[in-house]
């Protein structure tokens, strides 16, 4: 074992017997016994495998009763180029651009069609959209990086209407090695995104705003129709700039949709469940009392849903749908719980406090009904 460089063998000795060594590219494979229960020996190998620069993966020996311990090189490289990052980065522009030229700069299908660089005249919407996303994964990335925990970049994800995106997504490959690093990690993506956020809103109000053609004020189509947030309320009272208008004609400047979009995604990616930044916040603040806060959140996602379609007498496209849908969503992804760190150290009383803050920020960015399709 000596002959191969990696993690110190002083971090195996005392959880590890190992037979045999063999590499694989980067990766060193450890051969042998667990000197612990097998549960628990990613947990014990993962921080002085982190420190060394690796994370630790488990597999199946070439025995029943072998164990093969997988050191993997977590030093922040990214080797070549990342094309499934830059494809699905791309593919995100062209729709934002399609979606803000169709949806928000009223420039018809058919003039788009005839000559795609009008499209272009929505890259303030894009830049806004994309701006306050990739903000927030960034935050998780940096965060990620500084503690050496193994984070891929972003990946963006394209959509349609309204916004062209269903958001963006990181990939957490290490493991956790403790609470602070989880919070940390968790709390960065939500922190970045409202900064990112708020400065796109404000750009957003400063900005005239934009004349709705009449074929569109006439026409019997369905409107979506955007409510405001609190948080969007305070930084429009703040700068003393209006959100609506009297003249009919006249709508808020699509940079706007951008700083909703982001209060939008912070509200759902602090919900303390699952893989979520709330469930990993919480996972951190609370330990394994996280698990009875997730129990509640379906159950709470449907309550509200059911307050506006019996007690609001709302409909399905009213935001009902939209609760309910996420209900569903909570009670899937509640069974995939947080990261679970190896070191259950409980957060110090500044992390709690941020944490706490943090939560109250995306209060702010709260509605019982956010979204309404009328028409």
């Amino acid at each position: 074992m000596d002959a191969v460089d990696g993690p110190p063998s002083d971090a195996l000795e005392p959880v590890f017997y190992v037979r045999d060594t063999d590499t694989d590219g980067d990766r060193i494979r450890y051969y042998g016994e667990p000197l612990v229960p097998r549960s628990s020996l990613a947990d014990e190998l993962s921080e002085p495998f982190r420190r060394a620069g690796y994370r630790v993966d488990l597999e199946a020996g070439r025995e029943p009763y072998e164990t093969v311990v997988v050191a993997t090189p977590a030093d922040g490289r990214i080797d070549g180029v990342p094309w499934t990052n830059l494809a699905l980065f791309v593919a995100t522009v062209l729709s934002t651009l399609l979606v803000g030229a169709v949806a928000w700069y009223y420039i018809p299908p058919g003039d788009i069609a005839a000559n795609p660089l009008l499209a272009l005249r929505a890259w303030p919407f894009t830049a806004a959209v994309l701006g306050v996303l990739t903000a927030h994964e960034l935050g998780h990335y940096l965060a990620g990086r500084y503690h050496r925990v193994d984070v891929s970049l972003p990946y963006l994800i394209p959509f349609v209407v309204p916004f062209g995106t269903l958001g963006a997504i990181i990939r957490m490959r290490g493991r956790m090695p403790d609470r602070k690093t989880l919070f940390d990690i968790g709390v960065a993506g939500p922190l970045s995104g409202l900064v990112a956020t708020v400065v796109v809103t404000a750009i957003g109000l400063s900005l005239d705003p934009m004349t709705i053609p009449p074929d569109v004020i006439d026409s019997s189509a369905q409107v979506i129709v955007f409510n405001n947030p609190p948080l969007l309320d305070l930084i429009a009272t703040a700068l003393g700039q209006p959100t609506s208008y009297a003249d009919p004609t006249k709508t808020v400047h699509p940079v706007i949709i951008g700083g909703w979009v982001g209060m939008f995604f912070t509200v759902l990616n602090l919900l303390p469940v699952g893989q979520l930044d709330g469930g990993h916040m919480v996972r951190a603040m609370l330990g394994r009392r996280q698990e009875t806060v997730a129990s509640l959140v379906p159950l709470a996602l449907f309550g509200l849903a059911a307050y506006l379609y019996f007690v609001r007498n709302l409909s399905f496209n009213e935001s009902v749908g939209l609760w309910a849908f996420w209900g569903l969503f909570a009670t899937v992804i509640a069974y995939n719980g947080p990261a679970h760190p190896a070191d259950e150290t409980p957060l110090g009383w500044k992390r709690q406090l941020v944490g706490l803050l943090t939560f109250a920020l995306g209060a702010l960015c709260f509605l019982l009904v956010p979204i309404q399709l009328l028409g």
